[in-house]
């Protein structure tokens, strides 16, 4: 099983779609809201990003809801 975590903010509808997304392929994942927790937004903004979500599927960075990218990434 891929170790996936996914960057979110309470106002975020694709961080919404991203995580339903996930829980219809049966996928676990940790999810980090950058709005409420100060860590996960300084990791985010380490990594080089501004904005979510932001998916890591081993160690992968997917930004934005990109189904296919997703797919690929957990297929492997």
């Amino acid at each position: 099983m891929a170790n996936v975590t996914v960057y979110t903010s309470n106002t975020c509808p694709y961080c919404v779609s991203a995580k339903d997304y996930l829980k219809e392929k049966g996928i676990d994942y940790t999810e980090k809201n950058v709005q409420t927790d100060k860590d996960a937004r300084k990791e985010l903004m380490a990594m080089g990003h501004m904005g979510v979500p932001v998916l890591v599927i081993d160690g992968e960075e997917v930004v934005g809801f990109d189904k296919e990218k997703i797919d690929n990434l957990l297929a492997k």
